[in-house]
């Protein structure tokens, strides 16, 4: 198990290019399988998460050609299913969430598609119930195995039809689009996840040969075709990583330039960061933050606690929850942070109250957090990293703390986040890491 040695309260200054979007890529990854041609991708980042499924991929008969850092084509002309039944199958794919969306496009280009319960983040429960809803309502027989615990999706001829989603998931969205497009007539589907990440999907999709139409809203409408042809796409900025830059820049009280940040893609993050006090200034497609000495947490008009809480898209994303409620620890102020999609994800606070901080769990989706407004900074601790966007909280606290922090568990941290203990080092921060 790995770990960071963080000396704290140094101030950060240059500028941080984001990587590539992890979610997207997920995504994007996994419709190769719609098409035996090529398709080239551009700025994949190079994470664990990542690299995982491009080895399952790989696994799976994709040819894949690496061109440089971040740029692959795949081809998927000579898919192998024989291995969805193999034991290497049942590891790999049970080590990575995000392999449950290959079980769309293998199901619509293969009439089969299987996946044994997928990991990731222990951040509460994770349902796949919507994916395999909507495969059966495009005409496929699904099957679980509670002993071998293996999803299976099973249809010849896939049929469109009106689906309306018991929850916009974003992952079940995605893999509801990937077995539509080659359904056999007009597919509908209402309360459809409309992220960036979906969006980006459907473009990528439209290209390969796709129609879908609805992109950007959440009533999408696609019309089945015979085959998808390849394609070249280039993928978003990491909307979450420019988030904890932002976050790391205040708590740190550093001045430090994002660049290339698709500002249109970032929906409300830039706005709930400044709820908090922070200065953020748009140059082109740029963001810079300059060094603040305090920042203070903003009230409601009618004098009320501020509340920031998730909600999907075009809401603030859960996926940085954390990261706000590590930011307000410094803020002068009082913030309550709604965690409405988890019931895990908030458990890493007890973490921050060892550092120092004033935060109380009101239950597992609520926390009140009580600014310190810098007159009691965070003290350094050992601590261990539960998931990837507490880990990297965790890391922005430690950052801005007096001591020295160790964090263990960083395979958590590497699965979303790429170097990123050169890349803080390289603008000024005091990070070693350690593989024992």
């Amino acid at each position: 198990m790995g770990s960071f040695h963080i000396e704290g309260g140094h101030k950060l200054k240059g500028t941080l290019t984001p990587q590539g979007a992890k979610n997207e890529a997920l995504q994007i990854l996994c419709a190769t399988l719609l098409t035996d041609q090529k398709v080239e991708i551009e700025n994949i980042p190079d994470i664990r998460d990542v690299n995982k499924l491009i080895d399952l991929l790989e696994s799976l008969g994709v040819k894949v050609q690496k061109k440089g850092p971040g740029h692959y084509i795949f081809q998927a002309d000579e898919v192998d299913l024989d291995y969805l039944n193999s034991p290497e199958f049942h590891t790999k794919g049970s080590s990575l969430r995000g392999s449950i969306m290959i079980v769309g496009p293998l199901l619509a280009r293969f009439g089969t598609g299987s996946i044994p319960k997928p990991g990731g983040d222990k951040i509460g429960r994770r349902r796949l119930d919507t994916h395999f809803i909507g495969f059966e309502k495009l005409g496929a027989h699904f099957k679980y195995d509670p002993k071998t615990h293996f999803y299976t999706a099973k249809g010849d001829k896939l049929k469109g039809t009106f689906m309306l989603l018991d929850e916009a998931s974003v992952t079940g969205t995605a893999n509801i689009i990937m077995a539509a497009v080659l359904a056999e007539g007009k597919t509908s589907i209402y309360n459809a996840a409309c992220e960036p990440y979906i969006q980006q999907l459907c473009k990528m999709m439209n290209a390969m040969g796709a129609q879908i139409t609805g992109v950007g809203s959440n009533f999408l409408h696609i019309e089945g075709v015979e085959k998808m042809q390849g394609c070249h796409h280039r993928i978003l900025p990491d909307m979450i990583e420019i988030g904890s830059f932002i976050g790391l820049a205040a708590m740190t009280q550093s001045e430090i330039l994002i660049k290339d940040v698709g500002y249109e893609h970032l929906g409300m993050i830039p706005s709930v960061f400044s709820k908090l006090g922070i200065k953020i200034e748009r140059r082109g497609d740029d963001l810079f933050v300059p060094e603040q000495e305090v920042y203070e947490i903003e009230s409601f008009i009618d004098g009320s606690i501020m509340t920031i809480a998730d909600a999907p898209w075009p809401g603030f994303t859960p996926d940085l929850l954390s990261i706000v409620l590590v930011v307000a620890t410094q803020a002068k102020g009082s913030v309550l942070i709604h965690q409405k999609m988890f019931e895990s994800r908030l458990f890493f606070v007890d973490k921050l109250i060892d550092m120092g901080a004033q935060i109380i769990l009101c239950d597992p989706h609520r926390a009140t957090v009580i600014g310190h407004g810098r007159e009691n900074r965070l003290r350094g601790i050992h601590m261990t990293s539960p998931d990837i966007r507490a880990g990297v909280s965790l890391l922005i606290a430690a950052l801005s703390a007096e001591g020295t922090s160790v964090i263990s568990n960083i395979e958590q941290i590497d699965r979303g986040y790429q170097n990123i203990d050169q890349r803080l080092n390289a603008i000024g921060a005091k990070i070693v890491r350690s593989d024992t």
